[in-house]
């Protein structure tokens, strides 16, 4: 139980997200059927829907426009600050820190991850891992986005007794940006929502928020 609870946040989301993607499973079968049969085609078998290139699609344009928000936020978050924010850092404390502050090298304590005590590559990967990773998802996510979309906008083209077209071609397509761009502003504003309301909103009891009692301007993990 006490593993349980001290990953329960975790495994909330992670079962969540299971049951989102089942959910959308079902209902992306029942609307592909549907338009299957508007078009006079038989309809297909839930199996089958699950391995279309229209649910990879949906799937994966979700996911890259993530993946493309945690990517930005985890590298500006460095740079750039919110003044009242409790997602900022303090102005004046932009940059990557220093050793001391990141407990790398000479200043890694016993608790520290082993590359953090290393020299070389290795504590400078380390101290990069969360953005490469966040970053190597979104263009993996992007890719099979784009594979998958052009799949999809191809059976269309031929339902349509049109000429399908490249994956190349299908980059300067309408639908590959209508589709892309759709999610990444949705994204985009959900993280300045999140920045600006954070300086005057508060959830008492999340790391997420200020104190209650903390005074609007107030930035970075000031009490």
């Amino acid at each position: 139980m006490k593993r349980i609870r001290d990953n329960s946040l975790g495994l909330f989301f992670g079962l969540l997200f299971l049951i989102v993607l089942v959910g959308q499973a079902f209902a992306g079968h029942a609307d592909f059927n549907q338009q299957q049969m508007a078009a006079g085609m038989e309809p297909v078998t839930l199996g089958r829907y699950l391995t279309s290139a229209s649910f990879a699609a949906d799937v994966s344009e979700n996911w890259q426009s993530e993946y493309l928000q945690f990517f930005l936020y985890i590298l500006l978050t460095v740079w750039l600050v919110q003044r009242g924010s409790p997602e900022s850092k303090k102005p004046g404390e932009q940059g990557r820190d220093s050793d001391e502050k990141q407990k790398v090298g000479a200043y890694a304590t016993a608790e520290s991850p082993s590359w953090a005590h290393r020299r070389g590559f290795r504590p400078a990967l380390l101290s990069n891992s969360l953005g490469l990773v966040m970053g190597l998802i979104f263009v993996a996510s992007w890719l099979t986005q784009s594979v998958a979309g052009a799949a999809a906008f191809n059976e269309e083209q031929l339902r349509g007794l049109q000429a399908p077209v490249t994956w190349a071609e299908y980059l300067t397509e309408p639908d590959f940006w209508n589709r892309t761009l759709q999610n990444w502003q949705s994204e985009l504003l959900a993280v300045a929502s999140m920045v600006i309301l954070s300086i005057y909103l508060r959830q008492r009891g999340s790391p997420e928020s200020k104190p209650v009692g903390s005074p609007h301007d107030a930035t970075g993990v000031e009490g």
